[in-house]
């Protein structure tokens, strides 16, 4: 898991526009796998949005806002989340979740001009 996270914050630091979408995917889906096998309600939860993030990235008519929202909420999730992770991973959590929340804001405010 330590790995996975490192993985998707290098690619988040780079910009939304650098990751390509099909590396996106596959990040996402082994995220959601793993959240959903956890058994844990709030892990769940952000494998539920992961769900609607994926399908808001592949329905062929990008929303800038609801891509936005959806990074954001995730970023909420995992902060919140991370109150109940291994010590050694709490601090690249809550990095991800800045990062998630940075990137949903950033297109939230391109898509109100």
């Amino acid at each position: 898991m330590n790995d996975l996270l490192h993985a998707t914050l290098s690619g988040l630091q780079n910009g939304l526009i650098s990751l390509p979408l099909g590396s996106a995917m596959d990040n996402t889906e082994t995220w959601q796998q793993q959240f959903l096998q956890s058994g844990l309600p709030e892990y769940q939860d952000i494998a539920r949005e992961m769900g609607n993030l994926q399908s808001l990235l592949t329905s062929g008519s990008l929303s800038a806002t609801a891509i936005g929202n959806s990074l954001t909420m995730l970023g909420d999730q995992t902060s919140q989340a991370s109150h109940h992770a291994p010590a050694d991973l709490k601090a690249d959590l809550l990095k991800l979740a800045d990062v998630l929340r940075a990137h949903g804001h950033g297109l939230l405010e391109h898509s109100a001009k």
